[in-house]
């Protein structure tokens, strides 16, 4: 199994439980490591034959930037069922970061696994 990844996808968004939190936007951070088969795109060298991480890209910035979650743990099993679900990753593992969550730390978040790796 190969995996495609996403790295640092930055994305505001109206996200926390504190009424201030509620009222603006701010930025929520995501890595994605997707399980994959590159050898037929390799193979051909075809685009229509990959995960496409740009066509990811673009669902989880249009996905999270409409959310409206209080808990980063919701927002995360959401981004992983849609993209489970839109792409058919077999397994995938999210980081979700809140980076300014808490002040003196450079962030916070979870991971999480989903699926797996031999394709179920």
């Amino acid at each position: 199994m190969d995996i495609v990844y996403l790295r640092g996808l930055r994305i505001d968004t109206i996200i926390g439980i504190f009424d201030w939190e509620r009222q603006h936007r701010q930025p929520v951070v995501l890595d994605v490591e997707m399980a994959t088969d590159i050898r037929p795109a390799a193979a051909d060298d075809d685009i229509a034959l990959t995960l496409n991480y740009k066509a990811v890209s673009e669902a989880l910035i249009d996905f999270v930037e409409a959310s409206r979650y209080e808990l980063v743990e919701t927002l995360a099993e959401e981004c992983a069922a849609l993209l489970r679900r839109e792409f058919g990753i077999p397994w995938l593992r999210l980081t979700l970061s809140k980076p300014q969550a808490v002040g003196r730390a450079q962030d916070v978040g979870i991971v999480i696994e989903r699926g797996s790796r031999t394709g179920g």
